[in-house]
C-alpha cells in the first residue's frame, strides 16, 4: 500500500518542484467541475495516472477514511501529501530490492543464511556473526530470505 513491509518506514525526502507541478496537474485533470477537492472516484483516476494501477477499495478507504466529512474528498495538499508518502514508499522499496538484488549473486531470488553472512562480512565486517545470525532468524524462520 503506502508504505513498505520491510518494517521500517521510507525516508523523508524533498519534492522536487517538476514532481509537485505534475501532481498539482493530475489533480486539476482528475477535479472533476472544480470543485477544489478529489472524490473517492477521482482519487482512483489519480492513482492510475501516476502510478499506472487501479487502487484497491481498502487503500482508497484508507486514504479517505481521515478526510474531514464537510469537505467531501481530498484537498490539494492532502492529495500532494499522500502522492508523496507514496512515492517516498516506492523509492523504498526499489531501494531494499537493488540491495537484495546485489547479495543475491546466483540470482536464486532469495538468501541463504551463507549469502546473508558472506553479505554483512563485506558491508559491515566488525559486525559479529551472532548477530547477523540472530538478524536472519528474526526476519525468516525458513534457511533463506526473499524480497
Amino acid at each position: 500500500m503506502f508504505f513498505s513491509d520491510a518494517g521500517a518506514r521510507p525516508r523523508t525526502r524533498e519534492t522536487n518542484p517538476a514532481e509537485r507541478k505534475k501532481w498539482v496537474e493530475v489533480f486539476k485533470a482528475c477535479d472533476e467541475d472544480d470543485k477544489g477537492y478529489l472524490s473517492r472516484e477521482d482519487f482512483k483516476v489519480a492513482v492510475v495516472m501516476l502510478f499506472g494501477y487501479k487502487p484497491s477499495k481498502i487503500e482508497v478507504d484508507a486514504v479517505m477514511s481521515p478526510i474531514n466529512p464537510s469537505t467531501s474528498g481530498l484537498s490539494l495538499e492532502e492529495f500532494v501529501n499522500i502522492v508523496r508518502k507514496k512515492k517516498e514508499a516506492q523509492l523504498y522499496r526499489n531501494e531494499i530490492r537493488h540491495i537484495f538484488t546485489a547479495f543475491d549473486v546466483h540470482y536464486r531470488g532469495f538468501l541463504t543464511l551463507e549469502d546473508f553472512k558472506k553479505a554483512f562480512r563485506q558491508v559491515a565486517p566488525k559486525l559479529p556473526e551472532r548477530t547477523v545470525i540472530e538478524v536472519f532468524r528474526m526476519k525468516q524462520n525458513e534457511d533463506r530470505i526473499t524480497v
